[in-house]
């Protein structure tokens, strides 16, 4: 993208190297966002792609994001979030919109179709191994217990490389690897899904970009943005994927799910999992 900058006049060159070197601020709009950020109309914007050769804003974006992905650290996202004068109230609502925006380019980007697609997968799978390595292992873990609910073999293995490895080593065909991890990604959890492709192990990505290094070494991936004006990454969209899964999962095979559930659900109650007040002591209360 910046090679092709050469072709353009002075004044769309420098419209460009704003919009790259702000990327953390400008991926996630729309050309009609960007054309009034940078003063200039949507037509600007437009014309000022092709000229690069995209044929489509999203294209750009797609690429905007990629850019964005492989430059991106706690600091230079907090950095970048300081400069901008907010006050405190204002860097929370900016985090909102932005969750808001990830959760929106989620719907945009994975229709219900491959949600529906990928359930099946999983559903016809012997085991499924999900890995996410630091903060990815609480959703790793949430998407491995709940299928489990369902009665698929799941599980996310603790993110030790050579706990991962250990793992993935005993998985073969009829296998699933789901890995998770964004930005510049977790070498853990590259090296895992690599070494289940070799093993003919399918793999599934969840990524924040299209050339991401798990992106690349998957089968298959979804894009979600976890981005946040803060140090931190936003798992909304996430999260709103996952649950998004768990219901085609359960849906598919809605008969085995119920079943399933209504084993749980007697399990549960003879085993008086949930608090209940005694009355007695309930009564004695002044």
């Amino acid at each position: 993208m910046q090679h092709a900058g050469a072709r353009l006049s002075s004044r769309r060159r420098q419209l460009l190297e704003s919009i790259l070197e702000n990327a953390e601020e400008t991926y996630y709009l729309s050309s009609r966002k960007m054309a009034r950020k940078y003063g200039v109309d949507a037509a600007t914007i437009v014309r000022t792609i092709q000229v690069l050769g995209y044929e489509q804003f999203a294209e750009f974006a797609s690429d905007l994001r990629s850019h964005f992905v492989t430059r991106i650290t706690p600091y230079r996202t907090m950095k970048s979030a300081t400069r901008q004068g907010r006050s405190v109230e204002g860097h929370v609502q900016n985090s909102l919109v932005m969750d808001r925006a990830n959760f929106e380019a989620l719907c945009e980007g994975v229709p219900p179709e491959r949600v529906v697609e990928l359930a099946r997968k999983l559903i016809k799978a012997r085991q499924i191994v999900v890995v996410g390595v630091d903060l990815a292992y609480s959703p790793a873990w949430f998407l491995a217990y709940s299928l489990s609910w369902l009665g698929l073999r799941a599980e996310a293995p603790v993110g030790s490389s050579g706990n991962l490895h250990h793992r993935v080593r005993g998985l073969g065909p009829g296998d699933i690897v789901v890995a998770i991890s964004f930005g510049r990604c977790l070498r853990e959890t590259v090296e895992a899904a690599r070494v289940a492709r070799e093993r003919r192990v399918w793999t599934f990505g969840m990524t924040d970009a299209g050339n991401s290094p798990i992106a690349m070494v998957c089968h298959d991936h979804w894009v979600i943005s976890v981005t946040n004006p803060s140090f931190n990454g936003s798992y909304v969209a996430l999260l709103a994927a996952l649950n998004a899964l768990l219901v085609a999962c359960a849906h598919v095979q809605s008969r085995r799910s119920l079943k399933r559930l209504r084993e749980i659900d007697r399990e549960e109650a003879a085993a008086r999992r949930w608090y209940t007040p005694d009355v007695a002591t309930e009564n004695k209360r002044p």
